[in-house]
């Protein structure tokens, strides 16, 4: 190959490494300043950071300073509460979605919401590439990427937690301190846990809890009042439904995120939502977390409430068949799949009758279904199903060759085995 074609490929190749402005998944804690210090250094690149309000309850302003401090030029920060809870988290609630029998999935269904944010920033600040703070064990960094490459598949991602070899707090603290990255002390030592938050729930993870035997410290629980704390005066609800998504409470009309809001108020006054759960990790491994779903544990209940008057028999039946796969399929990230998409319409479909209310108790860490109603899609016919007189509505004698039919093929399987023993 001529010297000239080879120097032209090799300056190719090379400008295929460079990085001129990435787009950072930032929370404005100690590991994503570092990373941001650390992109502007081992890449020479342009950072611009992204924060999103998601309903962890914290104030983001200080994100923004620290952005600021370190030469950052384009910073976003954005409320996204209503999105989430409209797009995410309500979408996932009409199929009843849990993971492994516990997890509602309050991490997971984060992800995609922020890594499409990342793609739309890159996308409109020219961007070459986006970056986020997951670590090469868990399943964010999964649920960032693929949900990444979904939206835009020569998007370029930088995971410095695969690259770097800041792998102990120590090394990280030395690096901070060394570029002069703030490191805030939290009030009372902080929480000695991993914790991830948002409007749907609270996670908590590492320390003593890597240890499944070990009983979580009370000072785990950060959302909610321990049900033996909760107070002793139970409290009603009216549910309102529509879609099968909540649109009233008490007949109090509420967006998404305000119901989240207001069951989440309630969920901790009551000690509801509470799992201690040992899960499996997309990546192989198993994990022990803590986590905290006041809103969402009302939610769930109070759906499959208003479920069991308005679906067909055959319709809820086959949506608890397709739900763990349904779950498996937002706890890996694939939250952006056909195969989520077209299960989702599928759902979606199956909620038009899902309306009407619901009236429930909290009372210690219970929600109790205490009744419910539809006046346009109940598929409950008293006339029917009572044990008085009928007036006809119901042939009792039809259920005979109902019976022999279904029990056919027992009966000529066990005259088989009669006639074979003998």
């Amino acid at each position: 190959m001529p010297e000239t074609n080879k120097a032209v490929l090799n300056k190719t190749e090379k400008n295929k490494n460079v990085i001129n402005k990435t787009v950072l998944a930032y929370s404005g804690g100690l590991d994503t300043s570092i990373i941001m210090k650390w992109l502007q250094d081992q890449y020479h690149c342009e950072v611009v950071t992204f924060t999103a309000d998601i309903g962890q309850g914290e104030d983001l302003e200080p994100a923004r300073r620290k952005a600021e401090k370190f030469g950052v030029k384009e910073i976003f920060i954005e409320d996204l509460k209503e999105e989430f809870a409209r797009d995410y988290v309500f979408p996932m609630m009409r199929a009843n979605t849990i993971y492994e029998g516990e997890y509602m999935l309050g991490t997971a269904i984060a992800r995609p919401l922020i890594a499409k944010r990342l793609v739309e920033i890159a996308r409109k600040t020219g961007a070459d590439a986006i970056a986020h703070g997951a670590t090469g064990k868990g399943n964010d960094q999964v649920r960032f990427e693929v949900s990444a490459y979904a939206l835009n598949p020569d998007i370029r991602i930088i995971a410095p937690w695969r690259e770097w070899d800041l792998t102990s707090r120590e090394r990280l603290m030395a690096y901070a301190e060394t570029h002069g990255i703030e490191v805030e002390k939290k009030r009372d030592g902080g929480s000695p846990y991993s914790i991830d938050a948002n409007l749907l729930h609270i996670s908590h993870e590492g320390g003593e809890l890597e240890d499944p035997w070990n009983t979580p410290d009370d000072q785990v629980w950060s959302w909610t009042t321990s049900p033996m704390d909760a107070p002793d005066e139970a409290e009603q609800l009216i549910i309102g439904f529509s879609g099968g998504d909540i649109t009233t409470i008490d007949g109090k009309a509420l967006t998404p995120d305000e119901v989240l809001i207001a069951l989440n108020t309630l969920g901790c006054k009551h000690g509801i939502g509470r799992a201690d759960i040992v899960e499996n990790r997309y990546v192989g491994m198993k994990n022990r977390g803590c986590y905290e779903t006041p809103g969402g544990a009302i939610m769930l209940k109070t759906h499959r409430a208003m479920e069991s008057l308005t679906l067909d028999r055959e319709v809820a039946h086959l949506k608890d068949e397709l739900m763990p796969r349904y779950a498996k399929l937002i706890y890996n990230g694939y939250w952006f799949s056909p195969e989520r998409l077209m299960m989702q319409k599928m759902i979606d479909a199956s909620q038009e009758s899902v309306n009407g209310e619901v009236r429930i108790r909290l009372y210690k860490g219970n929600v109790d279904v205490l009744g419910r109603q539809s006046a346009s899609d109940s598929l409950f016919d008293k006339k029917i199903v009572t044990f008085e007189e009928d007036a006809g509505a119901y042939d009792q004698s039809d259920a005979t060759g109902f019976i022999k039919l279904n029990a056919l093929r027992l009966r000529i399987a066990a005259n088989r085995k009669r006639d074979t023993d003998f």
